[in-house]
């Protein structure tokens, strides 16, 4: 690997006599790294533990991960060991019991959003946001393959979250940036990478953390991130926000064993993952608190105008069991699609309707045409189905895939029903059993596309 001049140069500074071996272990292959649903997946796996985070480990290869039905059905996620060392951020600023509302800005490709939506409470609210369209419609697939319901997924600009001020407890900026901590990942980024570059990305980084800041409460706590080494796209920034806005930096608890360098800048405190120190790309991350306290305005006593419609009686009953606890719940309608919102939630997401464009929102139940009920994909992969109220089949690994395919497959019988496809006992999707014949309802969109192996290889990992 070639590493840029300049770049070389200035990690030489940097890291002084550890350079050569981080030199060497950009040289390495990256290691391989998932982060468990334990709402989906409850065993103890035979692997070795990241140990900044309750759910993360470490793989000894990396398999081919289209071929595990689990993870389509959000069993898992493949993230990145270093950027799960949000967890402790969280854990050691926040109090994860309470009702929050949290903001990850940057959201896509949904690693981040779904390890938050793990950590905070079923009665919080998450905004997943993303500001390219497309990155957003993957961020959708991969909250709704998580299933914990109360997400929303927005498709939004930073600025425009001025329109919700003081609206959010916590807000993560995983900010866009030069890259250098991906480099033995993404040799692209290698190749993108000058001085210039940088320059650059610190700029924008000031812009979106000033327009995203009014939206943040006061005595709220901003997590910010990179994957990069350099303090202009760093320390420098938050030294900077912290002065302009008189907010108080963070620091948190270590374990000296796990090999994350802490910094100093300005009286901000940094956390830096470096490859020949921790097993995990290059990452950086520092949190600070917003000055002030905020005070909950009063509630108006007028009636207020829902830009969200409640689903009718009828509607509702023909839904009400297919979820469990299904009280909690607001029942929602747009068109003919009925969706499930948490119901002490509903105004904030009746807000955000209002403000922002909403791509995704709670979990979307069923398609509604008079008394015939289709159920929706989001509704097989909530972690609140009540599967009681479903026909269930469970597939072998190679008929999955085919599912997963969206090819035909066979279910003996000869019945009008609608029936839950599963695999080790967790929801895929749907199908209809219409006489002897079965249509496959899996979304066309997230088919699986490569071809199926002649022979399947199938890693159990004790969980």
């Amino acid at each position: 690997m070639e590493l840029p001049q300049s770049f070389a140069q200035r990690m030489k500074r940097q890291l002084g006599s550890d350079y050569t071996r981080f030199e060497e272990a950009l040289q390495q292959a990256a290691p391989t790294s998932i982060r468990l649903n334990r709402n989906k997946l409850t065993g103890q796996p035979n692997l070795p533990r990241i140990p900044w985070t309750e759910t993360g480990y470490y793989l000894p290869v990396r398999p081919q991960f289209t071929l595990d039905p689990r993870l389509h059905a959000g069993g898992y996620y493949v993230q990145e060991a270093s950027s799960m060392f949000l967890e402790q951020a969280l854990r050691q600023h926040v109090d994860l019991s309470q009702s929050l509302h949290v903001l990850d800005l940057c959201g896509a490709p949904g690693g981040k959003s779904t390890h938050i939506a793990s950590l905070i409470s079923p009665d919080s609210l998450l905004v997943a946001n993303e500001v390219i369209r497309s990155r957003a419609s993957i961020l959708a697939e991969n909250v709704t393959k998580w299933g914990s319901g109360n997400v929303v997924v927005t498709n939004n600009d930073p600025r425009d979250f001025g329109r919700l001020p003081e609206f959010f407890d916590v807000m993560v900026v995983d900010a866009p940036c030069s890259g250098e901590g991906m480099f033995r990942k993404d040799p692209q980024a290698m190749n993108e990478w000058s001085d210039e570059n940088v320059n650059l990305c610190a700029q924008r980084q000031q812009r979106i953390l000033m327009d995203v800041w009014e939206s943040l409460r006061p005595g709220g706590i901003l997590i910010y991130s990179t994957c990069t080494w350099n303090l202009a796209e760093n320390e420098q920034n938050i030294a900077w926000l912290a002065e302009q806005e008189k907010a108080q930096p963070l620091s948190f608890a270590l374990d000296p064993a796990w090999g994350v360098e802490a910094t100093s800048l300005d009286g901000v405190s940094g956390y830096r993952f470096y490859p020949h120190q921790v097993q995990g790309e290059g990452f950086f991350l520092c949190v600070i608190r917003k000055a002030g306290e905020y005070e909950a305005p009063q509630r108006s006593t007028k009636k207020k105008k829902y830009k969200l419609s409640l689903a009718g009686k009828k509607e509702q009953a023909l839904v009400n069991d297919w979820l469990v606890e299904p009280d909690r719940f607001a029942w929602v309608q747009h068109g003919e699609v009925i969706s499930a919102i948490t119901e002490n939630l509903f105004e904030e997401v009746d807000e955000l309707y209002q403000n922002l464009y909403v791509i995704h929102a709670g979990t979307e139940i069923a398609e509604a045409k008079g008394k015939k009920l289709k159920p929706l994909q989001d509704l097989a992969l909530s972690q609140h189905l009540n599967k009681a109220a479903f026909r269930t089949e469970e597939l072998e690994q190679e008929a999955a895939l085919r599912y997963l395919r969206k090819e035909d497959i066979g279910i003996s019988g000869n019945s009008n029903d609608w029936i839950l496809l599963q695999f080790e006992g967790l929801p895929l999707g749907w199908a209809k059993q219409v006489g002897s014949r079965l249509n496959n309802y899996y979304p066309k969109e997230w088919r699986i596309r490569m071809e199926l192996p002649s022979v399947l290889e199938f890693k159990s990992w004790g969980v």
